[in-house]
């Protein structure tokens, strides 16, 4: 294939520590700005212009999704990406940092970039199984489906996460306890309004998920930050610490961020505990199918016969995070307090994207999408992890872990962790500081990085040399 004639002018830095997204993305924009890229050019496709800069094609995504969002470019379909119309020949702006401020929890750029947590493997995604169910359901639309959507949830997705859940976590559950929301978010701001108070106590892992963290704090609730160690929460200092406490928020399949599993006793404890006190037990399970070293464990509402836990589950992670669907199960006893509190406070989630995922579901898809993802993930962690580790062996440990979706490398020497992640983020590499998980100024330090899209052991060892170039 010959050069496109802009390709030519993209001349880039190799010996840069300018990421090459960035380099092409202003690159483009002083192009523009000496009038050498007019309105209506047309820019090669990002394939194209990855075959003949030999680069990854999603390093071409990247510069062209941040000159699309700013209005440089346009995409039009089959006519092409093209330079955007009424721009004109101008002084060269200021190179300033593209990278996407983070939001108040520092977790979800929406950008794709690399070792981005909670980013599922997007190229492995059944694309076409769910294009054709999603014309399925536009073609078979009828009026009535284009109604104001349930408060609680498509009765039919509702139904198929109940069985789901009973055949794989071992939730004994129905349709009614379901209840689908915009996501974790969205869950957790719904047992708040539903069951908590202003000022009351709520248990916390610590490290734990920022956004639960912040949602708390805004909610008016008082946080105890309660150690886990390398069998969960310390269910005995919850106990020493706040007996009182109104609730638990808890990762047990893999305990973010640290991905430990918490223990049969500690689940003991933890389920004698909220019985004794009469306090819930929230159980944010967000990614348990995804274990390596034996069958997924049953989640924590398993062993629930007092009706104290309230289980969260997404297909953010299992899926992908643009569908924004999550749901929570809720005992028996609540469904009517749940759906009084829905009334009001939710709007309902599209019942089109509901349906879709109703039918991924009952055809047998997402069961199969979870093995192949759960295969996948196995080798790609075992990838990532051989990879970095042949390149930054000397300076970092990562921890061995049972399951999910990121590693734990813990930095040897000196580094200071939120440091070397914001240097790592400066150069495209999304990362997070372990310290930064935790409540506690002396918090265990270490680097927070997805694997699920690192698909090659070449790869593993190129993103290895950036962080050493960076530390």
């Amino acid at each position: 294939m010959n050069s496109s004639p802009h390709s030519t002018l993209l001349i880039l830095d190799s010996g840069s520590e300018q990421p090459f997204y960035q380099q092409i993305y202003h690159r483009v924009r002083t192009l523009i700005a000496e009038g050498m890229l007019k309105p209506e050019d047309r820019l090669p496709s990002a394939r194209q212009l990855a075959k003949e800069l030999g680069l990854a094609r999603g390093t071409i995504e990247a510069a062209y999704s941040l000159l699309a969002a700013e209005g440089y470019i346009q995409s039009r379909g089959q006519a092409g990406t093209r330079i955007a119309q009424g721009l004109q020949a101008q002084p060269a702006p200021r190179q300033v940092s593209s990278i996407e401020p983070k939001n108040s929890h520092g977790m979800h750029p929406t950008q794709i970039m690399p070792l981005q947590m909670g980013l599922p493997a997007l190229d492995a995604f059944p694309r076409k199984i769910w294009a054709r169910l999603g014309a399925r359901y536009l073609r078979a639309m009828q009026p009535g489906d284009m109604k104001y959507p349930s408060l609680f949830g498509l009765p039919e997705l509702r139904n198929a996460i109940a069985a789901y859940l009973h055949m794989s976590r071992g939730i004994p559950c129905t349709g009614e306890q379901v209840f689908i929301t915009s996501g974790y978010r969205g869950t957790l701001q719904l047992i708040i309004h539903t069951l908590l108070q202003r000022d009351d106590r709520v248990w916390v892992e610590d490290p734990g998920f920022p956004l639960t963290r912040e949602l708390l704090h805004n909610a008016q609730l008082k946080q105890v930050p309660i150690p886990v160690d390398a069998e969960g929460i310390e269910v005995v200092k919850g106990i020493q610490l706040a007996l009182d406490a109104r609730a638990a928020i808890v990762t047990p399949a893999h305990q973010s961020p640290l991905c430990v599993t918490l223990s049969l006793p500690r689940r003991q404890a933890l389920l004698e505990w909220a019985t004794a006190q009469q306090a819930w037990i929230i159980e944010d399970d967000y990614d348990g199918e995804y274990r390596y070293v034996s069958r997924p464990l049953p989640a924590l509402k398993s062993l629930d016969n007092e009706g104290r836990v309230l289980y969260c589950g997404t297909f953010s992670k299992v899926l992908f995070p643009g569908i924004r669907l999550g749901y929570l199960v809720v005992p028996q006893q609540q469904i009517s307090r749940f759906e009084q509190a829905s009334i009001g406070f939710f709007e309902g989630m599209a019942e089109m994207t509901q349906a879709i995922v109703s039918a991924f579901m009952q055809e047998g898809h997402f069961s199969r999408h979870i093995h192949r993802m759960r295969k996948l993930y196995a080798e790609r962690r075992e990838m990532a992890a051989a990879g970095l580790t042949k390149v930054l062996g000397q300076h970092v440990l990562i921890d061995p872990q049972p399951g999910g979706m990121h590693l734990v490398l813990r930095l040897r020497g000196q580094h200071n962790d939120a440091e070397v992640a914001a240097r790592m983020r400066d150069h495209g590499l999304y990362t997070h500081a372990l310290s930064s998980w935790s409540s506690c100024s002396e918090g265990e330090k270490g680097l927070l990085i997805s694997f699920t899209n690192i698909q090659t052991a070449q790869q593993a060892e190129e993103i290895g040399e950036r962080i050493l170039s960076l530390l």
